[in-house]
Formats: C-alpha cells, sequence, structure tokens
C-alpha cells in the first residue's frame, strides 16, 4: 500500500510540472529572477589537495586511497558560515548554493547512508544545518547542489568521467555493481536533504552525460529524481542537468557554463530563464596556486552582461580546507560590495531593455519593468558626450545612480557651419553632456526616467 501511495503521488507531482501554464512558472521563478545574482560555493574533501574540484579524478586516484590521503585532515577549524552569508549579503548577491556533497561523493551533513561524510573527520559535525541557519538569518535564500556521481559509491559504474576509466581490471568489477542500488542511494540522500533542512528554494543537480561510455536519465532515473523534489519541496527551482530537457516541466532553467552566451538563451525559439555559474579563478574548488583570477572590473562588467541578456549570475567561492575564504575571494566580494552598494538598482528587478532600444557603444543596457527606468552602464569612459541613438522623445530625465545628480541632455541635428563647437547627432538621438573626468565608481552607471 505504502509504495502505491508513493506512486500515485510521484504520478501527481509530474502532473503538476507538465500542466503548470507559463504564467505559474513565471510566478514561482519570480523571486529568483528579481534577484538576479547569487553565490555559489564548492566545498568538499577536495579542499584539502587544493588542486581543483575534479583531483580525484584528474590524478586518477583511487577512492580508498583518496579516503586515506585526504578524510583524516579535512579539519575546517576556521567554518564559520555566518561569515560566509555576511559576505554573500554584502556582495549584493540574494541566494547561495553550496554543494552538499560533490562527484567525489563527501557529503557535509550527517547523511545515514554513508560513512563517507563531515561528521566522521576531524569537523565532527553536520557542516550543512548551520549554513542553511546562517542564511536564512541574513535573509538569503537558500540552495542545495547535488552530485549524480559518486566515485566513491561501490556500485557507481567505471565510465568515462570516472577516475579509473582506464583501468581494465577496475572496468571488470562493473560486473558485480548494482545500479539500482546506487539509484535508491541517490533517492535517500536527497530526500535527506529535501526534508531535513526546512524550505530549500534551489536544487543545482550536477550532471548526465549520455552517449558512448557515459550515462543518462536512465542510469539516475532522472525523472524519479525530479518528481520526489518537486513532491518533497513544491515550490523549488530546478536546473536543467538531468538529461530532461524534452520533458514537460523537466527543468525550470538553463545552465551555461563558465561562458557568456552571445544572446539571451532560447529554446524553440523562446527566451527561457538562464543562469551562468562563473568562477573568480579556473578552479570551482580552493586552488592554491590557480593564478587566473578575474578582476574586480571583469567580474562587475560580467554580471551586467547577464542581467542585459535577461538572465542571473551564480559566481563561485571555493573556501579553504580550514574553511575560511582566502583573501583573493574575499577582496573581489568587496569590490562587487561596494559597487552594488551604489548600483544595485540597475541589477535586482532588471532585464534586459525593450525592442527599440539601441546598446550605445561601449554599454550595456539594463531595464526595470516596474519602474520604466533604463540603465546605461559606462564601460569605457567617453570625452565630453554620450550619444543615444533613437532615444529622443523617449526619456523624461537622466541622473547618475551612484549619487543622483542630474545629466543635462540636449537633441541636435544641425548647425551653422560656422559654429565648429557645436555638438550635433542624428536625428532622432539624444546627446548626453557628460563629466570629462570619470566618476569615482568602477563601472558607472546612467538612470534614465522613460516617459
Amino acid at each position: 500500500m505504502k509504495k502505491l501511495t508513493l506512486f500515485f503521488l510521484f504520478v501527481a507531482s509530474a502532473l503538476l510540472a507538465q500542466t503548470e501554464t507559463p504564467e505559474q512558472k513565471k510566478d514561482r521563478l519570480a523571486w529568483w529572477t528579481h534577484d538576479r545574482f547569487g553565490m555559489f560555493i564548492h566545498w568538499g574533501l577536495y579542499s584539502v589537495p587544493a588542486r581543483h574540484e575534479w583531483v580525484q579524478n584528474y590524478e586518477r586516484i583511487l577512492a580508498d586511497q583518496y579516503k586515506e590521503r585526504y578524510f583524516d585532515k579535512f579539519n575546517p577549524d576556521l567554518y564559520d558560515p555566518k561569515e560566509w552569508a555576511a559576505e554573500a549579503k554584502k556582495a549584493g548577491m540574494k541566494y547561495v548554493v553550496l554543494t552538499t556533497r560533490h562527484h567525489e561523493g563527501f557529503a557535509l551533513w550527517n547523511t545515514k547512508y554513508s560513512d563517507f561524510k563531515a561528521p566522521n573527520t576531524p569537523a565532527g559535525k553536520d557542516l550543512l544545518k548551520p549554513f542553511v541557519e546562517a542564511c536564512r538569518a541574513e535573509g538569503l535564500k537558500v540552495g542545495f547542489y547535488f552530485s549524480l556521481i559518486d566515485w566513491h559509491h561501490p556500485d557507481f559504474t567505471i565510465d568515462r568521467v570516472h577516475p579509473l576509466r582506464s583501468d581494465k581490471e577496475a572496468r571488470e568489477a562493473n560486473k558485480s555493481k548494482d545500479m539500482n542500488r546506487f539509484r535508491k542511494f541517490l533517492k535517500d540522500q536527497l530526500t535527506e536533504l529535501l526534508t531535513e533542512y526546512g524550505k530549500v528554494d534551489l536544487l543545482f543537480f550536477d550532471f548526465s552525460y549520455p552517449g558512448e561510455d557515459g550515462k543518462g536519465r536512465k542510469d539516475w532515473d532522472s525523472e524519479g529524481l525530479l518528481q520526489l523534489a518537486r513532491k518533497l519541496q513544491p515550490g523549488i527551482i530546478i536546473n536543467d542537468r538531468l538529461d530532461l530537457n524534452d520533458v514537460a516541466g523537466g527543468y525550470d532553467y538553463v545552465t551555461p557554463e563558465q561562458f557568456m552566451p552571445a544572446q539571451w538563451p532560447e529554446r524553440n525559439g523562446v527566451r527561457v530563464p538562464w543562469e551562468t555559474c562563473q568562477t573568480f579563478s579556473g578552479s570551482w574548488g580552493y586552488h592554491r596556486d590557480e593564478n587566473t583570477w578575474k578582476s574586480p572590473n571583469q567580474l562587475i562588467a560580467m554580471l551586467i552582461e547577464v542581467v542585459s541578456k535577461g538572465g542571473n549570475l551564480l559566481l563561485n567561492v571555493g573556501p579553504t580546507a580550514r574553511g575560511n575564504f582566502d583573501a583573493r575571494a574575499t577582496g573581489r566580494l568587496d569590490a562587487l560590495g561596494e559597487w552594488m552598494h551604489y548600483n544595485s538598482r540597475s541589477i535586482y528587478g532588471c532585464t534586459a531593455a525593450p525592442e527599440g532600444f539601441q546598446r550605445p557603444e561601449n554599454t550595456f543596457l539594463t531595464y526595470n519593468p516596474e519602474t520604466r527606468r533604463l540603465y546605461v552602464h559606462v564601460l569605457q569612459w567617453p570625452f565630453k558626450t554620450l550619444y543615444l541613438p533613437g532615444f529622443k522623445g523617449k526619456v523624461r530625465y537622466a541622473q547618475f545612480l551612484h549619487d543622483g545628480s542630474e545629466i543635462r541632455y540636449t537633441a541636435s541635428a544641425h548647425a551653422d557651419a560656422s559654429n565648429h563647437m557645436a555638438i550635433t547627432a542624428g536625428e532622432q538621438d539624444l546627446i548626453l553632456q557628460m563629466p570629462v573626468e570619470k566618476p569615482g565608481v568602477e563601472i558607472p552607471v546612467i538612470e534614465l526616467f522613460l516617459e
């Protein structure tokens, strides 16, 4: 009877997802599309070797050797999730997504289904619960990252992304593995996460990789995982990495990773909700020797460009093995926070500019449809004038966002031939009169009040 009841619950959940109207989905995602900016946190046993979160894969380390080398060394004595949450909030982020378990299989919570977990290390406790409490205390939405992959689990079959992919003897052992047991393990752990920590706002699955020597939706029972998540947390927002892009309700948003789409992503010719996940450097987990760190200017410009294309930015921090954010990360978070303190109005609640507004050179445009204000983010400071093509008759007031100071403008298309200092533009253009010296803001923002 119990199994039959669960079956009907799953069916009801699936039908609900399939019958949700576009307007209902828009309402469910409303907080997320408004907030635009979140923090990703990759933290696990890989913070100990500090050589990328895929270190076990890259260095072909056996699961037992990996555990023996690093498990007893994981002692995050500086872990203070209140500091993490405060850093996220100060940077202007509105939600935080934490890796509850990455591909290595190490769980940050006190799971009943594995001994490979933080409470069994020198950490000695569930690290997830205080994180959730800290985020909630700061008013941040909570998201869980959950890996479909588990290189530690004895029934996870070796495939093309496994650390032992080139080991013939290990491949032979696949015959004795039972993926049915693994699928049950996934659902058991997911159930813990979605029932023991209160409301979970986001679920970031990672990741299905169908094809030769890979694993696809049947290997994970992706539809079963999706139905379980929606049953346990009906309002949850779920990404697109379950390999269910052709299933009605199979995902809520798409996730371009480590690149900037040329334009707002579409599916079947329709714009879809999207979020790009990006790192400060080239690694998600803490990488001590990684040197390709993006500058504050690059990061701020990235956030602006994402919103200008109707998307969200999930920006990653990789805490150290002792549980703190390193100085490179905090410095960039501080810079983001300083910019957001004055300019967040051009990010929160904003999206792409409406049709008919052409982007001026060296700028990005964002738009708030509720306030009817258009934001011009000036990437390269111009000399004296900024031309707004086709804006004539569309603007009633202009000001700098950082200090609320007025910017005067004209619309002049003609001048006497002898007037060598007259500034003119096209018949339908506006000419903003800019200060010669750039304001003391990393990327200045102009706020236009539209007619």
